[in-house]
């Protein structure tokens, strides 16, 4: 297992040097599974031509993108876009409020 020794200051960086680090990543997840552009276009549904110009920075949709992560078995990156609603302090106590605090008397 690697770790993640250089962490990105992402707000730092321009838009075209973000998509560079991205598509140099993917590149990388693809040598690394040693698969071919050729293999991986067929794996993902997509064209020779797309990878290549995905891998070089050009123009690519969100959904190629995702057919290319599931294709490298690396859908879990999009974890990080997915966050749970913050509950607020407020809506946290109205909740607490309502919980049952104790047990009633059974009636007969």
């Amino acid at each position: 297992m690697t770790t993640i020794n250089n962490i990105k200051n992402w707000s730092a960086m321009s838009d075209p040097a973000i998509v560079k680090e991205v598509c140099n990543n993917i590149k990388r997840l693809r040598l690394n599974k040693n698969i071919s552009q050729t293999e991986l276009a067929n794996l993902s549904g997509l064209n020779r031509v797309t990878i290549s110009r995905l891998e070089a920075g050009r123009a690519a949709t969100l959904l190629t993108i995702i057919q290319v992560l599931r294709a490298l078995d690396k859908l879990e990156v999009l974890n990080a876009l997915i966050t749970e609603p913050e509950i607020s302090p407020i809506q946290l106590l109205k909740q607490k409020e309502k919980q049952r605090q104790k047990a009633s008397p059974r009636k007969r």
